[in-house]
């Protein structure tokens, strides 16, 4: 028998086990390539403007040797800050307008904060033309472009005078562009002093007096709340909000929790657009119960709480904490603007500014444009939507409240001017220490039909927000019109 043998044949040298291992050494190399990309496109897409500003940047220190930091003018030709060379050619920085601008323009001594941080690269660049580098002398430092910002030296002055003694803050806003016209913290230091004392500054733990309270201070918001509780409700009780009524005897009790309104007012029957511009806590309290507080939270995410805002501002994260399976008093306490829940007063200029501007939130800005120290431009900043947050049809509702509010609600002091404002106030209790107090909030715009001007006040422990808030925004907007001539 013949005998057959079978060779196996082997398998070749880079076969299809070496292919695999090539394969995936290769994908894997794609793949952290592909990574690092992306990390470069956001570095230099979204990172940019946070590490040219920043106080390492070496960058700009080198450029401190190159050029004389560049000035800060307001929006109305102001100099809000500028660099004075001494006699012996030493750089002072100066500010002309000392506390009325500490929190937002800030300092550049002992460190940087405010718009001085933030436009660091700018104010150590330099725009100059060609010739004039030219004909320069090479060891003579050259000077910094300028940064014109949005802020109005006149209406700022009002704002900051009109505070008083009240530690709190001032925001104004214009609806349409979210150019911000106005920002007001206090306490408040002069930065023309900040290394004289700067250690008491930074040890005094009870006062926070570099905490710009305009985008950091986080507080209750107390009824100015109840304009997006309402919305919340319109949404959630399309077909049932404008049949709602509400007979108000001055408090409502559910099992251990009662809520009050203030001064134990009884204001009778209401309907919903009453209970707004009345202030009714015991008809908000009532509504609170009746959603559902998911959707709530979403809404309330949705108008950023818990979100950074659309802002290049440093600023604190206003908190809501309302969930699903959240007690009575905790429905009812969030529903009025008290309990776990808190804002900033930009935030709170913000939610007044989406109302205005029927529905679309704009994104606020302080800086103007950029320009060479002898006025050429150099860049622009353009208002930038952010996006809608709400219907147009809501947005009108919301005006027609607000407007009643000031019309037969609790902001009449505003009602006889012939500017047409609409707001919310606020009076919002909290506890620190130990000791107990009420914030002065107002929030609200002018001109109801086309508004020109958003305004937000927080007076700490100002009380009500008709007895102190609304008297300040007057004069603010009293101011503006005066200035403006709208």
């Amino acid at each position: 028998m013949k005998e057959v043998s079978f060779e196996q044949e082997s398998e070749p040298a880079g076969g299809p086990g070496r292919n695999t291992e090539l394969g995936i050494v290769t994908y894997t190399f794609v793949f952290l390539f592909l990574i690092m990309i992306g990390y470069l496109v956001y570095i230099n897409a979204w990172k940019a403007k946070d590490l040219n500003s920043s106080a390492y940047n070496t960058k700009d220190i080198a450029n401190m040797d190159k050029y004389i930091r560049g000035s800060i003018l307001s929006a109305d030709g102001s100099v809000l800050a500028q660099t004075d060379v001494l006699d012996d050619g030493e750089e002072l920085r100066v500010y002309p307008f000392a506390n009325k601008f500490a929190h937002v323009i800030g300092y550049a001594t002992n460190g940087q904060s405010g718009l001085e941080a933030a436009c660091n690269k700018e104010l150590l660049s330099s725009h100059v033309s060609a010739l004039s580098r030219l004909q320069g002398d090479e060891d003579v430092k050259l000077p910094g472009d300028s940064v014109v910002v949005t802020l109005n030296a006149n209406l700022q002055s009002v704002a900051y005078d009109a505070l008083g003694s009240y530690n709190g803050a001032v925001v104004a806003l214009e609806p349409d562009t979210g150019k911000i016209l106005v920002m007001v913290s206090k306490p408040d230091f002069d930065p023309n002093t900040i290394g004289e004392v700067w250690e008491s500054l930074v040890t005094d733990n009870t006062s926070s007096v570099l905490l710009n309270r305009a985008t950091q201070g986080l507080y209750p918001p107390g009824s100015t709340f109840k304009i997006l509780t309402t919305l919340a409700y319109m949404r959630q009780k399309p077909g049932e909000f404008r049949n709602f009524q509400f007979n108000c005897t001055s408090q409502l009790t559910v099992n251990d929790v009662t809520i009050n309104c203030y001064n134990n007012n009884a204001h009778g029957q209401e309907d919903l657009k009453g209970a707004f511009s009345h202030s009714c806590n015991t008809a908000f309290a009532q509504i609170g119960l009746d959603l559902d507080n998911d959707d709530f939270h979403s809404l309330c995410e949705e108008f950023l709480f818990n979100r950074a805002l659309p802002t290049s501002l440093q600023h604190s994260t206003s908190q809501f904490s309302l969930s699903g399976d959240a007690s009575y008093g905790e429905q009812m306490t969030t529903a009025i603007g008290q309990g776990d829940t808190l804002m900033t007063p930009l935030h709170m200029a913000m939610v007044a500014a989406t109302v205005a501007n029927n529905g679309i939130l704009m994104k606020p800005y302080c800086i103007d444009r950029v320009q060479t120290y002898d006025g050429d431009p150099v860049s622009t900043t353009k208002p930038s939507r952010y996006k809608r947050l709400m219907t147009e049809e809501e947005a009108r509702i919301l005006q027609e409240y607000m407007r009643e509010t000031v019309l037969s609600g609790t902001a009449t002091e505003l009602g006889w001017y012939n500017f047409a404002p609409a707001g919310k106030t606020g009076s919002a209790e909290y506890t620190s220490g130990g000791v107990a107090g009420t914030h002065s909030w107002f929030v609200g715009f002018s001109d109801v039909d086309d508004p020109d001007l958003v305004v937000a006040v927080l007076a700490e422990n100002g009380g009500t927000g008709s007895q102190t808030a609304v008297p300040i925004a007057s004069q603010i907007f009293q101011a503006y019109y005066s200035i403006y001539g709208n």
